[in-house]
């Protein structure tokens, strides 16, 4: 028999949720907020008497924004459609298929995660600059891949050891070649994993900032963690159109996470128990 929860758990998970949920409620007040109640003691207060679109007026009519949107929703999809793409191949071989190397080429995708994009800003720029991708869709796309693929192939492996290894030879005594068995029989069943692997792909190309910011300088490749990034002028930063633009940009990605969370639930806990 299951023991109720009392009060006192109640209590704390309201408490756990207002601290999680406050900054972006403060951010989506603070948007609708007049100039004169971001600066001075009401700029702390999460609460405006006079609500005002102005900010979200002035975040497209002031600043090339649509444009920022675009960008990001190009370079965001086309990566995370090749990522993902490139990465269910990769994941396949190494799950389902028997080959010497599969623990070191797993170790090296996990090492190149774990280089910091600091330290490999200089080198991508330099090559990139040299090729003439710079202030491109595809000067982004390629460095954006390479730090989502590896994380995209550690969960799409995961997923597909979990698929019954009779299905596959089932298919190969009915003739099935690897990639018919692949099309047919895996990759239907992998669906779930692939789909949270995409939400997490697309959310990390479109939140990166450090490459869209030295990769594309010019306003027509910029994406839109740099543009909110330009909003702030020489002597003064608008908060309120800074707070506009973030509320914009996230509500899309909430939504979709609250939408499909059962799907990445469900994607990302696949394995964890063993049936």
């Amino acid at each position: 028999m299951q023991k109720k929860a009392g009060p006192l758990f109640y209590i704390g998970l309201f408490v756990f949720i207002f601290l999680v949920m406050f900054p972006f409620l403060w951010i989506l007040i603070s948007s609708f907020k007049p100039v004169s109640e971001l600066f001075g003691e009401k700029a702390f207060i999460p609460y405006t008497s006079d609500p005002t679109f102005k900010n979200y007026e002035s975040v497209f009519v002031n600043h090339p924004f649509l444009v920022y949107l675009k960008n990001s929703l190009i370079v965001s999809g086309v990566t995370t459609i090749y990522t993902v793409f490139i990465a269910s191949f990769a994941a396949y071989a190494i799950a389902r298929m028997q080959f010497k190397g599969k623990t070191i080429i797993l170790g090296l995708v996990l090492s190149v995660s774990m280089f910091p994009q600091v330290a490999t800003i200089s080198p991508i720029y330099i090559i990139l600059k040299n090729l003439g991708l710079t202030n491109s869709y595809i000067g982004l796309i390629i460095p954006y891949t390479t730090i989502t693929l590896p994380l995209s192939i550690w969960i799409l492996v995961t997923f597909f050891r979990k698929i019954p290894f009779d299905l596959e030879e089932a298919a190969k005594i009915d003739g099935a070649s690897i990639m018919q068995t692949y099309w047919r029989v895996i990759l239907p069943l992998a669906v779930p994993g692939i789909f949270t692997t995409a939400i997490l792909v697309f959310i990390a190309a479109w939140n990166e900032f450090l490459f869209a910011l030295v990769l594309n300088t010019e306003e027509a490749y910029k994406t839109v963690p740099v543009g909110i990034a330009m909003f702030q002028g020489q002597f003064t930063i608008p908060w309120g159109e800074i707070s506009a633009a973030t509320v914009v940009v996230t509500v899309p990605l909430v939504i979709m996470v609250l939408l499909f969370q059962r799907r990445i639930v469900s994607g990302l806990t696949s394995g964890a128990v063993k049936e």
